[in-house]
């Protein structure tokens, strides 16, 4: 799809990467302000076509007492007035298909999780929405079986879809990204690299999944060098606190730095 078709999205005539990231999660209106505020000043500085994400609900944890949310409604209010005051899109998770239409009230982008990715009912409605749906690659799937979840969404009558690409599943308690398979979704939709996410450890036996953010420049320019369309990048002012995925999210202070750099790469790779 073109990215152009993504309700308020900017600066897209810059040929730069485009950029889903935001926190893990809505933990409140002032921590999501907070970052959404930097991440637009870094955006709009660097010409890079920028999507806000939050999760309005955490609904797949490790155990019964890990972190779920402030609220459904109150954090979908606050993806909406983000999208609203700083005139940016928006992209959350939804977990059950009452969840898509609830959803699709405040937010731009409607997100599968990789863990539902072949819940039929959920992508379709997802897809009935109308809204551009974002399909994380399972880690349990190859590339080329992304074919059928984005046929999913365009025989729905829907042909705004993006794939991401979260890794694959390498044991129990590790990831690795097959940079093979970018090409392979490339021929299905827009594909994005979820740098992020890809870096997890989990399985953990305290419950709480880990992760390896000394890597997220590493896997992000090897994203850039093998020509992804979007790298989605969870970031938080201070990781160590974050309610969810702190073990694997970027610190925002070095956001700037690591997009100028990816940018870089960028223009060479585009020079070829």
């Amino acid at each position: 799809m073109d990215i152009k078709k993504i309700k308020n999205i900017k600066h897209t005539s810059s040929n730069n990467f485009f950029l889903l990231s935001g926190p893990c999660s809505i933990e409140g209106r002032d921590m999501a302000f907070r970052i959404a505020e930097e991440m637009v000043r870094i955006s709009d500085e660097l010409k890079i076509p920028y999507v806000f994400k939050g999760s309005f609900k955490k609904a797949n944890r490790s155990r019964i007492d890990s972190y779920t949310g402030i609220g459904n409604e109150k954090a979908l209010k606050i993806l909406e007035e983000i999208g609203q005051h700083f005139d940016i899109p928006t992209v959350t998770d939804i977990h059950e298909v009452s969840d898509a239409e609830m959803a699709a009230n405040y937010v731009d982008v409607l997100q599968i999780p990789a863990f539902l990715v072949r819940q039929t009912d959920l992508v379709v409605a997802a897809a009935k929405t109308g809204k551009t749906v974002n399909l994380k690659k399972g880690q349990f799937m190859s590339p080329e079986s992304m074919e059928h979840a984005v046929r999913k969404v365009t025989d729905s009558d829907n042909e705004l879809v993006m794939i991401t690409d979260r890794g694959t599943m390498f044991g129990y308690q590790d990831l690795i990204v097959d940079f093979r398979g970018i090409p392979s979704m490339k021929k299905f939709a827009t594909t994005i690299l979820d740098v992020t996410h890809s870096l997890q450890q989990p399985n953990q036996s305290s419950g709480v999944t880990g992760g390896r953010p000394e890597m997220i420049e590493t896997i992000a320019r090897a994203g850039v060098v093998n020509q992804v369309d979007g790298l989605f990048i969870e970031t938080h002012f201070n990781p160590a606190e974050a309610k969810s995925d702190g073990a694997n999210m970027l610190d925002l202070k070095h956001m700037k730095g690591l997009m100028k750099r990816l940018i870089e790469i960028r223009q060479t790779i585009n020079s070829f």
